[in-house]
């Protein structure tokens, strides 16, 4: 359980949020739109969010959790997880960029792999080392079929 306030604040969504604000703040300062940027944006923020609900609610449907930094109790392989290891965190990257999209920012389009980078070293080296730990030979039969973003 995430109990204290410098927990919550080191989670995914804090960080997305704080790579988000400073692309929404680039693009105010010196937007740059594409044409049709806020229905591209838009369908960009819807795609990932649903990425994001089918893998977390797969992930739940297994009783294991989608917390960082907990140890999962099931080796997710099916699904969305068939296509990429991390689906929720690629879904964060199509909602980023498409916030970008849609908010003239694409002078920002560097914090989409910035952010990706900051996610694998910050959560995914150490989710990976758990997973391992715990699954052994079927983590490493899953993660030499199963790319880690797509």
């Amino acid at each position: 359980m995430v109990t204290d306030l410098g927990e919550w604040l080191d989670l995914p969504p804090v960080w997305l949020a704080g790579f988000a604000a400073t692309g929404w703040a680039l693009g105010r300062l010196w937007p740059l739109a594409l044409p049709g940027g806020e229905w591209l944006g838009g369908a960009l923020v819807v795609a990932g969010l649903v990425l994001m609900s089918v893998a977390a609610a797969q992930m739940l449907a297994h009783h294991t959790t989608f917390v960082p930094r907990r140890d999962p109790s099931a080796l997710v392989t099916g699904g969305v997880y068939a296509f990429s290891r991390n689906p929720i965190y690629l879904a964060d990257a199509v909602v980023l960029l498409g916030l970008l999209i849609s908010w003239h920012a694409l002078w920002a389009a560097p914090l989409v792999p910035a952010f990706m980078a900051f996610i694998a070293w910050r959560f995914i080296r150490d989710e990976e080392a758990r997973i391992a730990a715990n699954f052994g030979d079927a983590w490493r039969a899953y993660a030499a079929r199963t790319r880690r973003w797509l």
